[in-house]
């Protein structure tokens, strides 16, 4: 995001294996008229799978809460969880609403989703204490789990023997490679190769996709049914996931924005999509100001991911005020931590000013950085560029490093800097053009439903979770979609 929005509040991608609804049967007239939760695997591959449940209200009045409690049978548990919050212990487990997505009104569904490790499903389905497929409570025995009580409020973090945090086993991850025709099972690992992105092959290639805009305002515009969209309709490579560290993000709250990124990655692992791990620093503008916190937050991820194939790391978003050394000085102690534990992933740098290349600075950016680069391998260096804003200067520069230096487009808009203004898509075209003659990645900004020009859907899309065809999408999310969509050279 550029430095005016600095404090701005503000899926082929997976092949379906199996379908299962878990909704117990009890043959009530009612059934039909009454709140439903309905069970389906997504996918599922040797070691896991991604289970969804759809909560709908089939009744007369609005829902204002909800609590689907299951059983999961023995040698299957639970790794990670998106749009519930979660409790229960043992087999038994609990998914309880957010503040947003706990009103429901006739007719209308909320989704909640997580990865399940093993091959079992759950069993004993209950909605607010009846049975999940509709009708009336059964007589209560010994084997009915038993919903929390009100006052386990849905925000409460989820005990430790239940919480996502602890990171599974290598083997329990998902493949992102078993589902073929997706981009990571087309590719693999990704390395740099001279000036190059390469996949496993060798092959120069360019990834398209979107960055989501704050996962601490927008987490409910990337959800499993909007990243369903993305690479199935869209058909995009890679999400980046945009984790600010001030703003209301990551330091008021370090267990919970970690856990989120955690849950993006699994999400976009299994629609065979890349993920970048977005650090997103603005202000202060000198990475050095969270040194200990990217240390610590790269250390859990990475530890957590190294199995995965798919995973690529942005350090610093939009360095600005600081000098490059100042920068490099920050990658050097930071890119180890990393490299300690996932030694093949490919690591992105910010660049000076704004990671404009300096162009918004003294403009000697690919210069500076060509004399004294970042030494490590596997590295490329970030460009961002807003096209209303950034004309033959910024264009000229970018054009100057690709011929230079491995760039990575992380961000940009087809807008003014500020993300919002008119589109000119003309310029935004040319940039477009010169990263496809080069073969240069990127991913655009934004994709949620913010007010501004610049995010890809119409406000309100997120809340009603209709993110399927065109009809919700601002001009800026049509064009976008349109070039997402084109056929990559893999």
């Amino acid at each position: 995001m550029s430095r005016k929005l600095r404090n701005v509040l503000v899926a082929g991608a997976v092949s379906v294996l199996a379908a299962v609804s878990l909704a117990v049967a009890v043959g009530s007239a009612s059934a039909a008229t009454t709140p439903t939760a309905t069970f389906t695997k997504v996918s599922e591959w040797g070691s896991g799978f991604e289970g969804r449940y759809t909560v709908t209200n089939g009744g007369s009045s609005t829902m204002n809460s909800w609590q689907v409690s299951f059983t999961l049978p023995a040698g299957t548990s639970i790794s990670s969880h998106w749009d519930a919050a979660r409790s229960g212990s043992g087999q038994q487990v609990v998914f309880a609403n957010l503040s947003w997505n706990g009103t429901i009104a006739p007719g209308a569904s909320v989704v909640f989703g997580f990865i399940g490790t093993g091959s079992g499903s759950p069993t004993g389905c209950l909605l607010n204490g009846q049975p999940c497929a509709g009708g009336t409570q059964p007589s209560p025995s010994a084997s009915t789990p038993r919903p929390p009580s009100p006052s386990a409020s849905p925000s409460k973090p989820p005990s430790p023997s239940a919480s996502p945090s602890k990171p599974p086993s290598p083997s329990a991850s998902p493949s992102p490679t078993a589902n073929p025709g997706t981009p990571v099972a087309a590719n693999g690992q990704l390395r740099v190769c001279g000036r190059q992105l390469c996949n496993k092959n060798g092959k120069a290639i360019q990834l398209r996709g979107m960055s989501t805009h704050g996962i601490q305002w927008y987490a409910n515009c990337a959800t499993a049914g909007s990243l369903d969209v993305l690479a199935q309709e869209w058909k995009a490579d890679v999400l980046r996931i945009s984790m600010y560290i001030q703003e209301d993000g990551y330091e008021t709250d370090p267990r919970r924005f970690t856990d989120l990124v955690h849950n993006y990655i699994e999400l976009a692992t299994a629609r065979g999509m890349y993920a970048i791990v977005d650090w997103h620093m603005l202000d202060p503008g000198d990475p050095n100001y969270n040194l200990d916190r990217a240390k610590t937050f790269f250390a859990e991820i990475a530890q957590r991911h190294a199995n995965k194939v798919n995973v690529l790391y942005e350090i610093a978003n939009e360095p600005n005020e600081v000098s490059w050394s100042a920068i490099k000085s920050y990658a050097d102690q930071v890119i180890p931590v990393i490299r300690q534990r996932d030694p093949e992933a490919v690591v992105l740098v910010g660049t000076p000013d704004w990671s404009s290349l300096s162009v918004s600075g003294d403009g000697n950016g690919v210069a500076t950085i060509t004399a004294n680069p970042v030494t490590a391998g596997n590295l490329m260096y970030v460009f961002h560029f807003y096209a209303a804003s950034h004309g033959n200067a910024y264009y000229n520069t970018f054009a100057q490093a690709v011929d230079t230096l491995p760039m990575f487009v992380t961000e940009f808009g087809t807008q003014q800097a500020t993300g919002d203004g008119p589109n000119d898509f003309t310029n935004a075209q040319r940039y477009l053009d010169l990263m496809a003659a080069k073969k240069v990645s990127w991913t655009n900004w934004n994709f949620s439903d913010d007010f501004r020009s610049g995010a890809v859907f119409t406000t309100g899309t997120c809340a009603t979770g209709q993110f399927s065809g065109t009809t919700r999408l601002k001009p800026a999310g049509a064009w976008i979609r349109d070039r997402i969509r084109t056929a990559d050279d893999f």
